[in-house]
């Protein structure tokens, strides 16, 4: 164990099998509920035709999500770590929340929301902000947690937690089909980003606002009576392909090779 895992741990002990079973139920719970209270739009090639598709088949579910995911960490008592991060990085890494935030203002597709119900846009925001909050919480918030308390080295903390959240992304073939399958592929890599955001801002609320704002900017040629093409999109594939050769070039550089010490 590292001398990070070896800090005196606070709250309930949770191990990684039970963080699965943890993540499957929140799973289940945003499925299940879209499977009970969701609207069927087949006739639309729209991902959010309405307001009632958008509130139904997303804002209900995922926010029943969050309301288990903020459960489970009250009962775990680990709200003082999950909120605050604190583990040294070198300052280039925080030009990954930088450029992702920037990317995301710059390829909102600002035209066709300007076109949309002001409910409708207002819904997309409210689903940016509960996506942000819900899936950090879950997987930069208690997913980290568990995989650092068992004596994880920083690396693999970052490559475990970013390959639970993408599997996670598996589950959304039951409504998306086998696309969903590239999706978990790509949501792993952005795992690591949002990783990388927490480390670098030190609290959780960057991450989840780094999040929150780049599935905003994916969901705005989405909403609709019709999806939207908009070159704008481009620009986040071009940006997270740029993140992933430049983090494969420097990732052991993420940390410094001094850990500063603590005063006495």
């Amino acid at each position: 164990m590292d001398a990070a895992g070896a800090e005196t741990q606070f709250g309930r002990r949770f191990t990684w099998p039970w963080f699965l079973v943890a993540v499957l139920v929140y799973l289940g719970i945003i499925q299940g509920l879209g499977q009970l209270i969701g609207v069927d739009t087949p006739s639309s090639d729209s991902r959010f035709p309405t307001t009632e598709s958008l509130v139904r088949n997303a804002l209900i579910p995922i926010g029943a999500s969050i309301v288990f995911v903020a459960a489970l960490v009250t009962w775990l008592g680990w709200w003082g770590e999950v909120l605050r991060y604190r583990v040294p990085v070198r300052r280039w890494v925080r030009w990954v929340p930088v450029s992702m935030l920037l990317g995301s203002l710059v390829a909102m597709n600002y035209g066709h929301l300007g076109a949309q119900s002001g409910s409708l846009v207002v819904c997309l925001l409210l689903l940016g902000l509960f996506v942000g909050v819900g899936e950090e919480l879950m997987f930069r918030g208690i997913g980290v947690h568990v995989f650092k308390r068992a004596g994880l080295s920083e690396g693999k903390v970052a490559l475990w937690s970013s390959v639970v959240f993408g599997l996670a992304h598996v589950s959304n073939a039951i409504g998306q089909g086998a696309q969903a399958i590239i999706q978990a592929l790509v949501v792993c890599t952005s795992g690591y980003f949002f990783y990388l955001c927490l480390r670098a801002g030190g609290v959780i609320l960057l991450p989840m606002l780094v999040h929150g704002l780049w599935d905003t900017s994916l969901f705005s040629s989405m909403i609709g009576a019709k999806s939207a093409v908009y070159p704008g999109a481009v620009l986040l594939v071009v940006l997270q392909v740029a993140l992933i050769i430049m983090l494969f070039n420097r990732r052991r550089a993420v940390s410094p090779t001094r850990m500063p010490t603590s005063p006495a």
